[in-house]
């Protein structure tokens, strides 16, 4: 049977600004984008793939997005816009160059299904392919939220776990495969929770997590089922708005990881998490973004 072709969408940028561009376009299209960095010319080309012939307006939203990105002090480079209908096959080997494994310390390996890559001894597989919801890991904030589950593995047994904003089910499979019981993880997009059922049933855990719609701001302030590691990646507005029910949902000495923040905006969030009698206990920036882990003041880290 011969396969409908699929719609490609590239940026050409800088290494700069490529993490910032595929957000946006992971946000513009709902699906994750890949990034190709040509190491001759230190130019890089961010790409999504899509089923449905992007609509008449589309390369204007992603012109305006790159402006957007432009104003906040990032080099986009050429920032060309290209939009070509091509092949599925070439749409399948495109995500096979550019997504390869990727490791989180010796605790967890995350792979696309058709890696040969073998685990080191004890370390945990979590297989996702991109194309289907946010999320593989490649992003620098999905990577500080697995850092800090695999960190606290040794403890993870018994202790429970809460993915707010779960996208494509990542982090929930990764507590799982580390230990963590019980696991319970919502998206407010139904169909970022089709995918990370799907996506945890590939990696056997679907019985052992619970993934749900649901909307961060109806969360309870006094939750009958509170949580030892919460992960939020969220954007910073949304963080900074549903402060009080993100916190709530924490067991006492818990620890609530908060990321998808630009540097710019972090020690915002920062002060408002503060403000609830969090401090802040470990930190990381990358590029553009910053991510950090808090737990109550009177917590030890």
């Amino acid at each position: 049977m011969k396969h409908k072709p699929l719609w490609r969408i590239s940026v050409a940028t800088s290494r700069e600004a490529e993490d910032a561009i595929a957000e946006m376009l992971g946000s513009t299209f709902g699906s994750a984008a890949s990034s190709y960095l040509d190491a001759k010319t230190g130019a890089s080309r961010v790409t999504i793939f899509c089923e449905a012939r992007p609509a008449d307006g589309i390369r204007k939203a992603i012109a305006a997005g790159l402006a957007q990105i432009k104003q906040c002090g990032l080099e986009i480079g050429a920032g060309k816009i290209q939009i070509a209908k091509v092949p599925r096959e070439d749409w399948a080997e495109s995500w096979k160059r550019h997504f390869k494994p990727i490791e989180i310390s010796n605790a967890l390996l995350v792979k696309p299904s058709w890696s040969r890559r073998r685990p080191r001894k004890n370390q945990a597989v979590v297989i996702l392919d991109p194309g289907l919801s946010f999320g593989t890991g490649q992003h620098p904030t999905t990577a500080f939220c697995l850092r800090e589950i695999a960190r606290r593995r040794k403890t993870a047994t018994g202790r429970s776990f809460l993915d707010i904003g779960t996208g494509s089910g990542i982090l929930a499979i990764a507590a799982v495969k580390l230990g963590y019981q019980p696991v319970h993880a919502f998206d407010f997009d139904t169909e970022a929770v089709r995918v990370a059922r799907a996506n945890a049933r590939v990696n056997g855990v679907r019985s052992r997590s619970k993934i749900e719609h649901g909307d961060v701001s109806k969360l309870p302030l006094r939750p009958a089922k509170k949580y030892d590691l919460v992960c939020a990646n969220l954007i910073s507005d949304l963080l900074i708005a549903e402060r009080r029910q993100i916190a709530a949902q924490m067991n006492r000495g818990g620890t609530l990881v908060l990321a998808g923040i630009l540097k710019m905006e972090f020690l915002q969030v920062q002060k408002a998490f503060e403000g609830l009698g969090l401090k802040l206990v470990c930190s990381q920036s990358r590029k553009e973004w910053r991510s950090g882990s808090f737990r109550c003041a009177a917590e030890k880290n």
